[in-house]
Order: structure tokens, then sequence, then C-alpha cells
């Protein structure tokens, strides 16, 4: 057997030892891209093809997956049918019809509530973000050791106690209707920012809890090894313990930003012109209630791809139980 860089030694027929050609064929293969690479080959150097058995599982998976999707087909419109059967032949379909799916009132409702649903996208916007760095900071509040911190873990429990506790429309009444009444200087008016302000005080206790949990998931010996290579206690949380904690809680976070899609409805009660609003307005004209219906279907056209990026997360950070794949 040669050594690298020497020729492989020749018996007397001329022919190479067979180990060394077999090393020396083995090494250049490997310097051959993955790309060119040729199929897989069996023992007698034909590319490999799958077993008569093998192509039977195939086939039978397949017509499994097939008879699956035409049971649910059949099973979901079925249900529908029966459904829209009981409906419609109800003594009063004909009143609740003309009430609330008038589709000439729709039409011209829709203009107006898509123009209020622009600024329920607006709100949600700025409140998530602030609702992510306020509830981050409570949570890692909760999280300081020592007593000199005692304070701020006292502060952070005695927020997320309180708001938590206080129905979130409790807080848009007390912000929108309690704040300007005090006329304090330079205090804003504007009932946008105090709803919103009252959303993202109510969401942040939530959010806090759901980063804590996310914060304590993480196993000690994590920080003891960033301590230990020379972090600091700020270092440590930023660099190893919060972003493996957001990647736990993504899929919990993200089913309370779903819920702050539709709670961003609520500001209408402080007169803010939001697509709840504007649906209102319409309403009040001839007491049709089909401008509601409209504003329901654009926050659930809304709410569904946030819902499903959420299930998807879910099942791939093994959340089965967050939401059923279609």
């Amino acid at each position: 057997m040669s050594l690298a860089g020497t020729p492989p030694e020749h018996d007397g027929d001329g022919h190479g030892d067979p180990l060394a050609e077999n090393l020396a064929a083995g090494a250049s293969s490997a310097h051959v891209d993955e790309g060119s690479q040729p199929p897989a080959q069996v023992a007698g150097g034909e590319p490999w093809q799958p077993s008569a058995i093998e192509l039977e599982r195939r086939a039978y998976r397949r017509g499994r997956t097939v008879r699956s999707g035409l049971i649910a087909s059949v099973s979901t419109l079925t249900v529908v049918s029966l459904v829209g059967f009981i409906i419609t032949r109800s003594s009063g379909w004909p009143r609740v019809r003309q009430t609330f799916f008038n589709w000439d009132k729709a039409r011209d409702a829709f203009p107006a509530v898509l123009d209020g649903l622009w600024l329920n996208i607006r709100i949600l916007l700025v409140c998530a973000v602030l609702i992510t760095l306020i509830g981050l900071a409570i949570a890692l509040m909760r999280t300081l050791r020592g007593p000199v911190f005692f304070p701020f873990r006292m502060f952070a429990a005695a927020y997320t106690d309180l708001f938590r506790g206080l129905p979130l429309l409790l807080v848009i009444f007390l912000l929108g209707f309690g704040v300007p009444a005090l006329r304090l200087p330079n205090v804003p008016d504007d009932m946008v920012i105090w709803g919103g302000l009252a959303i993202v005080l109510s969401y942040s206790a939530y959010v806090a809890e759901v980063f804590r949990a996310g914060i304590e998931s993480i196993h000690p010996s994590q920080r003891a090894a960033a301590r230990s290579l020379g972090l600091n206690h700020a270092q440590t949380m930023r660099f190893v313990v919060v972003p493996q904690a957001v990647r736990r809680v993504l899929p919990p976070l993200l089913n309370d930003f779903v819920s702050l899609q539709k709670d961003s409805g609520l500001i209408a009660v402080l007169g803010v012109v939001d697509a709840i609003r504007a649906a209102q307005i319409e309403t009040a004209t001839d007491f049709n209630f089909t401008p509601y219906v409209v504003a329901g279907f654009l926050f659930v056209c809304l709410t569904i791809p946030t819902t499903r990026i959420t299930d998807h997360l879910a099942r791939r950070h093994g959340w089965y139980g967050g939401g059923p794949s279609l």
C-alpha cells in the first residue's frame, strides 16, 4: 500500500494494489461537487430502483391521501349544506337576510368600513411594537435576582396583577374619558392615543407573563455557561437567554397579537371612527346591520393569515396542540 503522493505499487501482472486504488478513488471522489454526484448505485453498479414493496407502499400512501381528501370534502359539504338548509328554511330567514346580508347595503358601506379598518391596522402595528418592548421589559424586571432589585420585581408583579385583572374596556374608559377630564397642561386629548395606550397597558401585562415563562424555561446551565465565559448578567440575557426564550414562546405570543387585532376595535367606544364605528354610523341611517357583517368579514380576512402563520410555527416548534393543519 502506497502513501499519499506516491504511486501505488504494481504486482507482476501490471495491476495495482486493490486497496490503494480504492483509497485513491475515494480521495478523488471527495473533491467532486455534491451536485454532480451520480445517482445511488447498488453493488452491481446499476442505479437504485425502489422495490415492488416500496412502490406498493407509495401507492397505498397516495391512495390514503386522496381518500382522506375526498372524505373531508364530502363531510364538509354535507355539514355546510345541512346547516344552510336548516337556516334558510326557518320562518325568520327572509327578514334576517334582508337585515344582515343585504348586498346593496354591503356594497355602499364597504368603502367607509374599509377606511376605518386602515385606522385599526395602524393602531395594531404601533401597539404591537410597544407591547413587545414593554412586555419584555416587565418580564426582565420580574426575573431579576437579589434584594436590591426587589422594588423592580414588586412593580412588575403589581403591574401584571393590576392590568390582567382589569377588563380592557374599563381601562379604555378610564384613560379615554378620565385623563382628558383632568385638563392637565400639554396632555393630548386625541382619543386614538388614549385608546391605544389602554390597549398597550393591558396587553403588556399578558405578554410580559408569556416572556417570563419563556425566560424561566431556559435551563440554568445556559446562564452558568455564559457567565463562565466572562459574560455579565446583561450580556447573558441579551445573547443567550432572551433569544432562546423568544423562539420558545413565539406561537403563544402570536396568539396574543391575533387577539390584539380584534380588540383594536374596542376603541370605537371613545368615538374614534374605526371599522366598528364606521359600521355603526352606516347602520344608524336605516337600522340595517349589514355593515357590521362587512366589518366582521374584514377583521376575519385580517386575522386568518396571522392565525395560519401561528399554527405553522406551533407545529414547527413541536406545539402540536397549537392548531391543526388544514
